[in-house]
């Protein structure tokens, strides 16, 4: 091997250190599984490195590996359609309740219904609520890894919440009776 392969290898696992622990947490919260999510964050950076040679800096290179992540995960999602995506993982979207059991209870139904909600949304809605409502990106940064404008996301990230709000008291209403899930 000689210097520059070297220093190569070494550009690479400082990108990987740099943004591996970053593309597992959007992937494990598209897709809701752990060992789904570290064999696809090394799917991930077997792309960017195929691809690295292609990076032309027209954005940040943690905007161009989160991009190729949200690729990866959308053909895992194409992949495995039928299967639960989620799997728990967006219960920061609902409020929580400590102490009272039957709240703790409420709670755990609305949950159920918000995730099961969330399995009913396109990829594209998927994807603006993780970046936006779990890893809490800002409109920007969201616009520039799902590649579209400032205004899409915005848009997109109303819809999907209207949709899932929606979607969710649908479901619990045909579980149990009529509640308004806030």
């Amino acid at each position: 091997m000689d210097a520059r392969e070297d220093r190569g290898q070494q550009d690479i696992s400082g990108i990987y250190r740099m943004y591996s622990k970053e593309v597992y947490q959007y992937l494990y919260h598209f897709i809701g599984s752990r060992e789904a999510a570290e064999d696809l964050t090394q799917e991930v950076f077997v792309r960017v490195i195929k691809s690295l040679h292609r990076f032309e800096e027209r954005s940040s290179m943690r905007t161009w590996i989160l991009h190729i992540a949200k690729h990866v995960a959308i053909d895992e999602y194409r992949k495995k359609r039928l299967q639960t995506i989620f799997a728990g993982t967006l219960l920061k979207l609902l409020p929580s309740s400590e102490g009272l059991p039957e709240k703790e209870l409420q709670d755990k139904e609305e949950r159920t219904h918000f995730e099961k909600a969330l399995l009913q949304l396109k990829p594209k809605y998927r994807n603006v609520i993780v970046l936006r409502g779990i890893r809490e990106y800002t409109v920007k940064e969201t616009a520039e890894i799902l590649g579209c404008t400032e205004a899409k996301v915005k848009v997109d990230f109303h819809r999907a919440m209207k949709m899932v709000k929606e979607t969710a008291l649908h479901i619990y209403e045909k579980g149990a009776g009529v509640h308004e899930i806030s």
